[in-house]
């Protein structure tokens, strides 16, 4: 096994007793104090409180989609076996976090808007976005050959990523039902502090749990190449040594 590969094994053993802890403390924390201390919207009641989900996911859901690609470009351009590894770990989280946003979001939607869907900008680029992950994971496991399979997804990774913008800044180029940004501004956020801050550890739960996952899934993948490693070196064997009965 690659010796970075071995580092990263390594260290994801390490990390992932501390990740599993703080995305437990953080998400009790966040889903008590959002659900049951947080003020409701004037406008919206306690179906706000959906944000406290929602909006972690589809955070989550463009983070975990960056890593990939990120991830992917490591290994187009250097080959790298462990990129190879992170780009097919996050793909199936990602995909997880997406589903959960866009269910969320059909829920939130209904009493908002009248309809669980609408042909928004916001929510459709997110539905590619679904639709780009579903795709990576049947592609890199079309293959036979895992060198293959791995650089088709990274491929599609790549060219996916263009719809990353697409949905972080839909609000702003399209008149949308969806309301725009209310965080990632130049002045301060458009939102009471007693929401944000619950929201924001939220968030740091969400971070932590994709770590978690990720971790979970590298272990996973890596077991996964030393058996697949280790049973072409005994077809290996087993070859040579009818080639040499043979003689």
């Amino acid at each position: 096994m690659h010796f970075f590969t071995k580092l990263a094994l390594r260290h994801a053993r390490a990390l992932l007793w501390w990740s599993s802890a703080l995305t437990l403390v953080l998400l009790v924390i966040g889903l008590v104090w959002g659900l049951f201390f947080s003020p409701a919207d004037y406008q919206q009641g306690e179906m706000v409180r959906i944000l406290y989900i929602h909006a972690p996911a589809a955070w989550m859901g463009l983070f975990a989609y960056t890593v990939m690609a990120v991830a992917s470009a490591a290994s187009l351009m250097g080959k790298y076996p462990l990129a190879d590894i992170v780009a097919k770990a996050s793909s199936p989280v990602g995909a997880l976090f997406t589903i959960i946003c866009l269910v969320t979001g059909a829920l939130w939607g209904k009493p908002m808007w009248g309809a669980y869907w609408v042909w928004d900008a916001r929510l459709t680029s997110m539905l590619i976005l679904l639709f780009l992950y579903l795709g990576h994971i049947a592609l890199v496991n079309a293959f036979d050959d895992y060198g293959r399979g791995a650089r088709a997804g990274a491929i599609l990774a790549l060219i996916g990523f263009i719809n990353i913008p697409i949905i972080k800044f839909s609000v702003d180029w399209w008149n949308t039902l969806h309301q725009p940004a209310s965080i990632t501004r130049v002045a301060l956020p458009a939102m009471a502090m007693e929401m944000l801050l619950p929201l924001l550890v939220m968030g740091l739960a969400f971070k932590a749990y994709y770590v978690t996952l990720l971790l979970v899934r590298i272990q996973s993948e890596m077991a996964a190449v030393q058996v697949r490693a280790s049973r072409l070196t005994q077809n290996n064997w087993t070859q040579n040594n009818r080639r040499e009965n043979g003689r």
